[in-house]
């Protein structure tokens, strides 16, 4: 699989004090989205109608989380033409209260995201001030009482020669394209993982273009079984629900903060690095791992890299960080030096790791060169069986080991 070229980090001409303190931005795959988001326009509903019908409006979908796309290294956009007859005329023609106190949870409604404008088209979409195309995603898959609709558009994309990418992780994307994937399936996923409150169990809706979903007060349907169930076709208030008060009102997307770790030992001459058991032969990667509540991001990772290998750590410094939409996780990548002495692997901790060693730097250098892929894939040309592999390049733990390969840890202030 080729690997796409990483996005260009924000301004990567401009000269700046920090530029120059700190060295250049570091963007990792799955960032660098061209779309701006105008986030404080998703709760205007107008807004949201005039971009939905508007002609240079693209739609990504998806069937099962499956990205809609020519190939694997191509999504395919689809026009307003086409998911109109499954999401209706104008999902937006009613203000969010409107929708909220007419909400009916026997009717199914597809999962509609707004994703942002693509400012490069200015024969776009202007609304006030704001120009550009409007990019949406919409979940297809075939379910509740949108079920035939969603089976006659994904039959009809497909028999346009068109299919819905399979597998865990797309990695073989241009990287803005990957971008706008990583947003619309972290989102779909969030959406379809919480179709009920989490204080009262009772269904909640999706408002503000996909990005929240709140537990509305009354239910036109019968809810036989539900909690504080309703029956009847007029509105009946839903019990008191803790999430329709004060400011907490509403569930927002979920992030999990994750550390993952470039550890260099105390003299800088080698890099600590790992496997698990299920990994092919001879691939490696750093040391990753949640962070917990009330733990800096410090502290994770000399409590992660204490847990899964018993190699302890001083100084840490965050290096750059990869939304991963796998579901929803946002890494943060760190190189760490560990303390003098501290450089004794002890696996008995935490039983994560099948393996992990110090790796010289030159063998790091070399696994870089023509030993990097994904999981599964063969590595490049030159590659001599039974040395290193490591991740490729799209992956954030490529980026903290090449950093660390070619000096991040020296004497030079290279953040």
């Amino acid at each position: 699989m080729t690997i796409p070229v990483l996005p260009d980090p924000a301004f990567p001409e401009l000269e700046s004090m920090l530029s120059r303190k700190f060295g250049r931005e570091i963007a990792n795959y799955f960032s660098g989205s061209p779309l701006n988001r105008v986030s404080f326009l998703r709760t205007d509903h107008s807004f949201l109608s005039a971009a939905l019908k508007h002609p240079t409006t693209s739609f990504l979908v998806f069937n099962d989380l499956n990205p809609l796309a020519k190939d694997p290294s191509s999504l395919e956009y689809i026009s307003y033409a086409d998911v109109q007859p499954l999401i209706g005329e104008d999902p937006y023609s009613k203000s969010e209260e409107q929708l909220v106190s007419e909400y009916n949870s026997t009717v199914t409604i597809p999962q509609l995201l707004f994703l942002g404008l693509d400012e490069r088209n200015q024969q776009g979409l202007t609304f006030n001030i704001y120009t550009g195309s409007p990019f949406f995603a919409l979940d297809v898959t075939p379910k509740g009482t949108i079920k035939f609709q969603a089976e006659s558009l994904v039959q009809s994309l497909q028999s346009r020669g068109l299919k819905f990418l399979e597998g865990r992780i797309q990695a073989a994307l241009p990287a803005q394209e990957a971008a706008i994937y990583a947003q619309a399936r972290a989102l779909l996923d969030w959406n379809a993982r919480n179709p009920f409150c989490a204080q009262c169990g009772q269904p909640t809706m999706s408002i503000n273009g996909g990005m929240k979903r709140t537990c509305p007060p009354k239910d036109m349907a019968s809810l036989a079984g539900a909690i504080g169930g309703t029956v009847g076709a007029v509105p009946m208030e839903r019990p008191d629900c803790a999430t329709r008060k004060g400011i907490s009102n509403v569930c927002f997307p979920r992030t999990d903060p994750t550390v993952i770790m470039a550890v260099v030992s105390s003299d800088g001459r080698k890099v600590l690095i790992g496997r698990q058991k299920r990994w092919p032969p001879y691939w490696y990667s750093t040391l990753a791992g949640f962070v917990e509540p009330a733990e800096s991001v410090e502290e994770a990772v000399r409590r992660e890299v204490w847990e899964e290998s018993g190699v302890k750590l001083g100084r840490v410094v965050i290096h750059s960080t990869q939304p991963w939409p796998y579901p929803a996780n946002l890494m943060i990548g760190a190189v760490a030096q560990c303390v003098p002495g501290g450089e004794e692997i002890v696996l008995k901790h935490d039983p994560e790791l099948e393996d992990a060693r110090w790796a010289e730097m030159e063998e790091i250098r070399e696994a870089l060169r023509v030993g990097t892929s994904a999981l599964g894939e063969s590595a490049q040309e030159g590659y001599k069986e039974g040395n290193l592999r490591l991740p490729a390049g799209t992956a954030i733990a490529n980026q903290l080991l090449t950093a660390v390969a070619g000096g991040f840890a020296g004497e030079a202030p290279k953040i």
